[in-house]
């Protein structure tokens, strides 16, 4: 028996744009990548954890390096993908996990509500402790 031959061999197509075919995707690609500054603000973290334990001199010099405008940037962005990572995992919290009371089940919004509370009110704990309030 011969060969067979194909004769439409498989073309790549498009790699990276699909993103942009639809808000959808672009949305899954944006929270899949809040990730990369969620981790480098984790870095950034353990460094000064780091400076911390090398004594008075060393941490002066990284709280120093953190008023650069660089800094305060990457601070805004990965504030920013936090927020967006937080909300959209509230969101996905009552599919994740539904909670059902007899034979109904509770409201999205109330799952989704009182994740966005309890945020709230640890965020303002947070404050408080740190002198803001």
């Amino acid at each position: 028996m011969a060969e067979e031959v194909n004769r439409k061999p498989y073309v790549r197509g498009e790699t990276w744009r699909w993103i942009f075919r639809h808000p959808r995707y672009l949305r899954y690609m944006a929270r899949e990548c809040s990730c990369l500054f969620i981790g480098g603000y984790t870095l950034l973290l353990v460094a000064g954890l780091k400076s911390l334990s090398e004594g008075r001199a060393a941490y002066e010099a990284f709280i120093e390096g953190l008023r650069s405008p660089a800094s305060i940037v990457f601070h805004l962005v990965a504030l920013g993908f936090a927020m967006y990572h937080s909300a959209t995992w509230f969101n996905l919290t009552p599919k994740a996990l539904p909670v059902q009371v007899g034979e109904a089940f509770v409201p999205d919004g109330v799952i989704s509500g009182a994740h966005y509370a309890a945020w709230a009110v640890l965020s303002l704990a947070v404050l408080y402790l740190a002198g803001v309030f």
